[in-house]
Parts: structure tokens; C-alpha cells; sequence
């Protein structure tokens, strides 16, 4: 199935630029209000001095990035970030942890700033590493809204990224999440080095996911001094362009994020991602370590684009919970 998917998908890419934007655009206005954009603000709560290998990161302990090894932020940290975000125009705030998984001890923690963050009445997002059994049914009853756990990539490039664990690790982890009655956000970077094809196969893998993730952030290689994608061509605008179109067509229930890679992108080719089917941004001067546009910046550019930011999700709570993914 996802073989099959994966050509349809090549078939879409290869579609003139103007007709691809044009079906695109059509896709997004009959699922969503085509100038509402949700806004998101992403806090790393824990810092450097992961043990996984993945090539593009920054806070990877075995490259010499220049990110330190910090502990975990302290509860009222964090509840001010989440404050802060909120009034900023943000209404989902999101957790990240450089872990590989989160330990007990760490996990309680974590649990009481999703409460925390939670009766501020901003949705809860949280991406800590893969999740042992019983690890999502904790964050479900703290309150969290979403899981974020990316496939990265195409199964057939994942090897030349990552060794530190294995596609199947990703997918046994959403897996846990769905069963627990979570949202998922699942999405990957582009830019690699990796092909069309393997462009394609990404969104392949998302969209056979059962069912579709309801948040795909698609981020753009933020290259940096030390990782071992640091010198990796740039990927081509249009193509990146094209990249978020295949993924609405694809993923049209899906809300499809302008993630990682903004700070580098000119105002013309952000209204060309909102136009093709993106509609939800991360919002604040920083993602986990890299640079992200400022908030007045993107203010200007919601202004300029007359677009305007989308209200939390009605209703709130738990997804049905679903036993197993589609691979």
C-alpha cells in the first residue's frame, strides 16, 4: 500500500508548479478556513546531551555544537514560558526533551508542567523520545493534547541520518500514543540530501498512517557548524514549496506546520507555503536551539498576508483510542 502511495505521490510532484498550487489550494479551502493559521510556541525543557546520533542535531552529545548539557527546567520556568507564549497569541504549547525516552522520575516531572500548562487552557504538546508501555497513558491523564514524534524521513534514507534506533522504534511509539487516545504530531525534514523520491516516500509513510496525524510539521534542514549535515546543499525553494503542496494534497485533514527552517525562508516564500496548504506556524525567537522569526515579525507578516490566528481546537480532550497503525 505504501509502495503504491509512493508513486502516486512522485506523480503529484511532477505535476506543473501552477496546476500542483492550484489542486493544493483547492484541497485546503474544502477542509479549512484558507487565511487562519495555528499558532504554536515550542519551549525545549531539557537541553543537550542526548545519546541518539540523528545528523542534523544540534543537541546530539557526541558533536560539538556549542548546545550544553543542561537539566531539566524547574516547574515555575516553565509555567512562565507558557504565560508568556499565551500572551503572545499562542494557544498550543509544546514541551520538548533531549532524552532518548524519558526516565520515571523525569516523566513525573514533566506530567506536572503538562497540568500546569494546561490549566493556563492552552493545548498541551510534548516530544520526549520514544515511550515505554504505560508511559502515554500518563501523559493522556495529565491532560496532554499531543504527542509530537517525528518519522524523520523515508524508510529507505532513515539509515543515512540515524543509527541510534530504528524506524520501526518511531512507529512503536505513535503506536502507544493512538492506543492512549493522544493526537498525534508526526512529520519530517526535508533538505537532507535525500531525493524526491524519498521526499515522497515521507509523505507516503505519513499519510498510510491509520489515522492521519492531526499535526504534520514539515521542517526544512536548519544546517549547523559541528552536525554532520552541516554542509548539505541547500534544497531548492520551489521544491520545498512543492513539498508542503504534495503533503496537503495527501494530508488534508491534517494541520500542516511551517516548523524548522522560517528564520531562513523570505516573506514571499512563507505566502507561498501558506497558499500551498500550510496553516500553522511556530511562533517565538527559538525552536529547541535554533533561530525561529521573532513574534513581531510574523505579526507583520499575518498582516501583510491578511491572515489571522486560528482559536483552540473545539472540542478539547481525547482522540478515540486506536489500537494499532497502518505500516
Amino acid at each position: 500500500m505504501v509502495k503504491q502511495n509512493v508513486a502516486q505521490i512522485e506523480t503529484l510532484f511532477a505535476l506543473p508548479f501552477n496546476d500542483l498550487l492550484f489542486r493544493a489550494h483547492s484541497v485546503h479551502r474544502r477542509h479549512f478556513d484558507p487565511n487562519a493559521v495555528q499558532v504554536s510556541t515550542l519551549l525545549s525543557i531539557k537541553t543537550g546531551g542526548c545519546p541518539e546520533d540523528c545528523a542534523y542535531c544540534p543537541q546530539a552529545a557526541r558533536y560539538r555544537t556549542g548546545v550544553q548539557n543542561e537539566p531539566l527546567m524547574s516547574l515555575d520556568a516553565v509555567t512562565a514560558a507558557a504565560e508568556a507564549a499565551k500572551a503572545q497569541g499562542a494557544t498550543r504549547f509544546c514541551m520538548g526533551a533531549a532524552w532518548r525516552g524519558p526516565k520515571q522520575k523525569d516523566l513525573d516531572l514533566v506530567l506536572e508542567m503538562i497540568q500546569a500548562v494546561r490549566a493556563l487552557e492552552l493545548e498541551t504538546c510534548a516530544t520526549l523520545g520514544l515511550l515505554r508501555e504505560g508511559q502515554a497513558e500518563q501523559l493522556a491523564e495529565a491532560g496532554l493534547d499531543y504527542y509530537n514524534h517525528n518519522l524523520d524521513t523515508a524508510p529507505e534514507f532513515y539509515r543515512q541520518i540515524i543509527h541510534t534506533r530504528e524506524y520501526q522504534d518511531r512507529l512503536d511509539t505513535l503506536e502507544r500514543v493512538r492506543a492512549a487516545g493522544l493526537k498525534v504530531c508526526c512529520g519530517g525534514i526535508v533538505g537532507m540530501g535525500e531525493s524526491r523520491e524519498c521526499r515522497a516516500g515521507l509523505i507516503a509513510q505519513l499519510a498510510a498512517l491509520d489515522p492521519q496525524p492531526e499535526s504534520v510539521p514539515i521542517n526544512l534542514l536548519v544546517r549547523v557548524d559541528g552536525t554532520p549535515l552541516a554542509d548539505t546543499p541547500s534544497l531548492e525553494p520551489f521544491e520545498f514549496v512543492r513539498t508542503i503542496a504534495v503533503a496537503r494534497i495527501s494530508l488534508p485533514h491534517s494541520m500542516v506546520r511551517l516548523s524548522a527552517g522560517r528564520q531562513e525562508m523570505p516573506e514571499s516564500l512563507q505566502a507561498l507555503c501558506f497558499f500551498a496548504g500550510a496553516n500553522s506556524i511556530f511562533y517565538g525567537e527559538k525552536l529547541l536551539t535554533t533561530p525561529n522569526p521573532d513574534t513581531d515579525k510574523d505579526r507583520a507578516l499575518f498582516a501583510k498576508l491578511d491572515l489571522h490566528a486560528m482559536p483552540p481546537e473545539e472540542p478539547r480532550g481525547r482522540v478515540p483510542p486506536h489500537k494499532a497503525l497502518s505500516r
